[in-house]
């Protein structure tokens, strides 16, 4: 995979293995997901909205543009979420599960 950010400093930390869309990726000990995200791949997920491609804007929690999900379905917010390691993350919206409420 090919990110969009260039890593040049802080190279010296532990790496930690996250698995993005199913494609393992190493991310740096105390990262933030966006950060981890952004060195690896070329987007955060796909809009809700659209076709478009979002890559996180104000970096710091604000602008609920970096949601995530866990394979579980469990919603992160990129910026503010530190990877640990192991994390499985998916960028696309999982559908909403709904009850069966068969009458």
């Amino acid at each position: 995979m090919n990110g969009r950010f260039v890593r040049l400093g802080e190279t010296a930390r532990a790496n930690v293995s996250i698995v993005i869309d199913g494609h393992s990726v190493e991310a740096l000990e105390g990262d933030t997901l966006l950060t981890a995200m952004l060195c690896s791949v070329r987007h955060v997920r796909q809009s809700e909205f659209g076709e478009e491609k979002r890559a996180g804007y104000c970096l710091m929690g604000a602008c609920q543009d970096c949601w995530v999900w866990t394979d579980t379905g469990e919603r992160l917010r990129a910026c503010t979420t530190v990877v640990e390691a192991g994390m499985r993350l998916v960028t696309t919206q999982p559908e909403a599960q709904w009850a069966n409420l068969e009458l």
